[in-house]
């Protein structure tokens, strides 16, 4: 991977992983993320892309190496999860794995009520990510109801609406 000409905001040191079964996840992997640049990563299936999403996120603990967020390496406890997932967003594959609430506002605000914002802040985020999405119109809909496509611009719209530096 190229490195970042930006100041690091993620970084990857030779992070190992690998799941209870034996299978690897990551081997070696080294990746620098810069603030404010966008990145694409592509691999087959089983390359570890969702893995080292999943790392950088705090869902899994690596084994070997370095993860740092802002110079920092991670934080494990309750407390650093709760930072690190409000910086560094997570839109799953799936979005049936993300959503859970009944309808959309409520699924789009639920990271931001988590937060401890105060109501009005919550509502200008939901607003704000359901308008880039261009979703207004499913504000109220039944999540059940909506279409995959309609569900993972909802999912999208959830992790936007924390207002993330990262974006996974």
């Amino acid at each position: 991977m190229t490195q970042s000409k930006q100041s690091p905001l993620l970084e990857f040191e030779n992070v190992t992983f690998r799941y209870p079964d034996g299978n690897v996840g990551l081997d070696g992997c080294s990746l620098t993320i810069g603030k404010g640049s966008r990145n694409a990563l592509i691999g087959a299936n089983g390359a570890g892309k969702t893995t080292l999403f999943q790392h950088a996120n705090g869902l899994l603990r690596h084994q070997t190496g370095a993860i740092r967020y802002a110079g920092q390496p991670l934080d494990y406890s309750r407390s650093g999860l709760r930072a690190l997932r409000s910086a560094v967003g997570l839109v799953f594959q799936n979005p049936d794995q993300q959503l859970f609430s009944a309808s959309v506002r409520e699924d789009v605000s639920f990271g931001p009520l988590n937060l401890g914002l105060a109501e009005h802040e919550v509502r200008e985020r939901v607003a704000e990510a359901l308008a880039v999405l261009s979703i207004e119109d499913l504000a109220e809909r039944p999540i059940h109801e909506l279409s995959y496509g309609q569900r993972k611009r909802v999912a999208i719209a959830g992790a936007l609406a924390m207002q993330p530096c990262v974006m996974l």
